[in-house]
């Protein structure tokens, strides 16, 4: 899974631009190099295993890359895109980080805006996976309420072993788990 990443700094500014820059690099990648191979189906996944190819799958790291346009992240999906992490280390307008380094977009008792909800409505609809590591604590929790698919803690470690507010406490496992498995 590539994951193609812009700073924070880029919230509002030329996010979306910088991320379409970073997506063109694993295109090229994968048709560069036969090893490689872009896919965007668990099909397509499969077969490139049995072809012995290097499978590439481009998540983007930071919901900020959208720039809060659901147009933006349906041509995202369309370049290739399946996953997104809701945030990184900055909030946007519908999400709230687990980082405190950037202060902006600041919410008390909103981590999911509507907006935020049919973000991971549309990201749903389109089969992508919703990704969860580095959303604070209660952003996580209401996406696991709201997601009508299960979702995933791709990079994240457990709070419990080590103390970081970008590491997820038992409580949230248990409810990735219950949700999981429904």
């Amino acid at each position: 899974m590539f994951a193609v990443y812009v700073l924070c700094g880029a919230q509002q500014m030329d996010a979306v631009r910088l991320t379409l820059e970073q997506i063109d690099v694993v295109r090229r990648m994968c048709t560069e190099f036969p090893d490689f191979e872009l896919v965007t189906s668990t099909q397509e996944l499969r077969a490139s295993a049995m072809n012995k190819k290097i499978a590439c799958l481009i998540s983007i790291e930071g919901g900020h890359s959208i720039d809060s346009s659901l147009p933006a992240l349906r041509m995202f999906y369309l370049l290739g895109v399946r996953s997104m992490s809701l945030t990184h280390s900055c909030n946007t307008p519908w999400a709230e980080s687990s980082s405190t380094f950037y202060d902006v977009f600041i919410r008390h008792n909103n981590s999911l805006t509507t907006f935020g909800k049919a973000v991971v409505d549309e990201m749903n609809r389109l089969g992508m996976i919703v990704d969860i590591s580095h959303t604070s604590w209660s952003t996580a929790s209401a996406v696991l309420k709201h997601s009508k698919a299960p979702v995933i803690f791709s990079h994240s470690s457990s709070y419990t072993i080590c103390n970081h507010s970008r590491n997820v406490p038992d409580w949230l496992l248990h409810e990735l788990v219950r949700k999981n498995a429904c």
